[in-house]
């Protein structure tokens, strides 16, 4: 069953885009991860999903969110993906498929592919918990980011309150 709203994940670490490991700890650990799942890299609708990302890297910055792409591409494929489309936020690859697995989110079959992820968006806190989680059958569907924005913006009200 796919992660859902209120779990607790278990830490992971995966290659960067440089061949260094990040963990969600690290990724947590000044503020809320977001976690953007994608099939492939260089494919249409991931392409669009992470530019209309990129593009608004300015709010996510100011309401402390770590965002971060995660694919099945090797880092070497990612490195270029990124380079290519001027992104600018990290990606991460899940190259041998055991986050994507813990999440519960690989597609049976895609387009003939075995082991692909589905399309997932996941906001997690400080302390590993889910706060949003949203699971797209159809690839071609993008993540409601004005829902992921909603939630990072009550987190952070609730922060500037404390």
């Amino acid at each position: 069953m796919a992660i859902s709203k209120g779990d607790i994940v278990q830490n992971f670490s995966l290659q960067n885009t440089n061949g260094e490991q990040e963990s969600l700890r690290d990724l947590t650990k000044n503020g809320k991860a977001v976690l953007l799942f994608f099939p492939l890299a260089f494919s249409s609708t991931c392409t669009e999903e992470l530019c209309v990302t990129r593009d608004n890297m300015k709010l996510y910055n100011s309401l402390k969110a770590n965002v971060v792409g995660i694919s099945v591409d090797s880092f070497f494929v990612l490195k270029e993906f990124k380079k290519a489309n001027n992104l600018n936020f990290t990606l991460l690859s899940d190259f041998n498929r055991e986050v994507s697995e813990q999440f519960d989110i690989i597609y049976d079959d895609f387009y003939g592919l075995k082991g692909v992820p589905k399309r997932a968006a996941f906001v997690i806190d400080e302390n590993l918990k889910v706060e949003y989680a949203e699971v797209l059958e159809d690839a071609s569907n993008l993540p409601d980011f004005r829902a992921i924005q909603k939630v990072l913006s009550k987190s952070d009200e609730v922060a500037e309150t404390k």
